[in-house]
């Protein structure tokens, strides 16, 4: 396809959209264009991008010798510094929602599933990268272990940690669909460069989606749900930043 062409004709289908949408009450011209372009860019991604397509990856020589900790690190909350006294030794991932098989699973039974290693770099919206080095078990080994029923459309991540760094703060949360969650890179990493996954960094475990932007990447996990629809949760956009204005589908 020319690539010329396809632009013009994007651009022309959203100019319309956006006319189109123009008399949506309550609906500002700005928050109109960034739903258009998030669903522009998702839709592009998912026609030209196969779905196994994967994350270029690293050598270990590769790797960074600094990965910045941002967002929370160190959470607050007081059932998160229960688990962190105790080593996460009583820690339980709990996987619920549309599911026909509900489980709560330690960290000693997520690592007799099947473990998977990659080396991969990671791509902040605030425009730095880094390279690490991940481990952990493909969250499609969990999602068949629990079994989705048929109305399961989203996967959505509940945290311990409160951005403010508070008790009692709004807990982070984000979502993904079946695609990225299926996605053979997609996993829940319980290791960085080959060490136990550091407190910083999220542990006792933090996802890796690594096709999409750093905020995608929960970390502190306590829950997973598996839902048809997020409009229920928080402010409705699938995600801590979402709900303050960020693109729910960050893919790069």
């Amino acid at each position: 396809m020319n690539r010329r062409r396809w632009l013009t004709g994007a651009l022309a289908t959203a100019a319309t959209a956006m006319l189109a949408a123009c008399g949506q009450a309550g609906t500002s011209l700005a928050e109109q264009a960034r739903r258009m372009g998030e669903g522009l860019t998702r839709r592009s991604q998912r026609l030209f991008i196969p779905p196994n397509a994967l994350a270029p990856t690293y050598s270990r020589a590769e790797i960074s010798p600094d990965f910045k900790a941002n967002g929370s690190i160190d959470p607050a909350a007081s059932d998160y510094l229960a688990l962190k006294a105790d080593g996460f030794a009583s820690y339980k991932l709990v996987i619920d929602g549309l599911v026909e098989r509900p489980l709560a699973l330690s960290l000693t039974d997520l690592r007799t599933r099947p473990a998977q290693s990659q080396i991969t770099k990671h791509d902040c919206v605030e425009g730095w990268t880094s390279i690490a080095e991940w481990t952990g078990v493909r969250l499609e080994t969990l999602l068949d272990e629990a079994g989705l029923k048929p109305e399961a459309r989203y996967i959505v991540f509940h945290c311990f940690d409160a951005l403010t760094q508070t008790e009692d703060g709004e807990r982070y949360y984000e979502s993904i669909d079946l695609i990225d969650a299926r996605h053979p890179q997609t996993i829940l990493a319980w290791e960085m460069n080959g060490a136990v996954l550091p407190v910083p960094h999220g542990a006792p475990l933090r996802l890796r989606v690594e096709r999409q932007l750093g905020y995608k990447h929960a970390k502190y996990i306590k829950r997973i749900e598996v839902v048809e629809s997020f409009a229920h949760l928080g402010g409705g956009k699938g995600g801590y930043w979402e709900d303050r204005g960020y693109e729910w589908y960050a893919g790069i």
